[in-house]
């Protein structure tokens, strides 16, 4: 039986590239929108770091990937189109990246509450986690609709910690891109960044306290982050007292 040294502690995860590798399909769907408009298919492999950001940010970039514009109030039925297509093949092609279902286990056994803070709309959230079979691993599921802010903005990440149950001021926020560490930064949460994802700048400059490389070390990550600050906490009353 592991200790449960994490009891307390929330973590909340991004979704697209950090637990699942939902982009072949998201971008299967884009490509389906352009190719009936005439337009060539965005190539899977420099259109990842589109990835994450929503849907409506993945049409506006997409199609300026393959060179077009949409304008959405000429043609706002294609948001609509996009999301019904993506539904219909939301997990074709996307997987857990390895390691995810060990490691939630790990740090679920070890105490920690674990949660999702997603700028995808959280019913598509849902239907992919559950499409996954990673449901039972989460407390909430948390897009945009379900707060008051979507990421970077802080309100997410601490609002979908509250809403699993949890205290902000012990959380960890595991994401791939600057909209995750920024909204880390914005509520005073420690990130850990997957540089596995889809990154949306150098790692070294997306601003996360801790960069891994594959799923699993996400354990030994957590443990440091958790270790600091446990050992704050107990300087602070000799901090208080000088």
């Amino acid at each position: 039986m592991r200790i449960r040294d994490l009891e307390g502690w929330t973590i909340a995860f991004d979704l697209d590239g950090t637990l699942v590798d939902s982009a072949p399909d998201l971008i299967g769907t884009l490509n389906r929108m352009l190719a009936p408009r005439g337009y060539p298919p965005v190539p899977l492999s420099s259109a990842r770091h589109l990835v994450g950001h929503g849907a409506r940010a993945l049409l506006r970039h997409g199609f300026a990937e393959a060179g077009a514009v949409w304008d959405e109030v000429a043609e706002p039925e294609l948001f609509d189109l996009f999301i019904d297509d993506y539904v219909a093949h939301i997990a074709d092609d996307s997987q857990a990246f390895d390691g995810v279902v060990e490691t939630l286990d790990h740090l679920a056994a070890r105490g920690a509450l674990l949660c999702v803070a997603t700028n995808k709309r959280t019913d598509l959230a849902v239907a992919l986690i559950d499409a996954l079979g990673l449901a039972r691993h989460f407390v909430v599921v948390a897009g945009p609709d379900l707060v008051s802010a979507r990421k970077p903005d802080g309100a997410h990440v601490r609002e979908a910690v509250q809403l699993a149950g949890g205290d902000p001021a012990r959380a960890v926020m595991v994401g791939d891109a600057t909209t995750d560490t920024g909204s880390a930064r914005a509520a005073g949460v420690p990130c850990v960044v997957a540089g596995f994802g889809y990154n949306d700048a150098p790692l070294a400059e997306l601003g996360g306290d801790i960069v891994i490389d594959c799923f699993p070390e996400l354990i030994a990550a957590v443990e440091t982050l958790h270790r600091m600050a446990t050992q704050s906490a107990a300087l602070a009353p000799e901090a208080a007292a000088i």
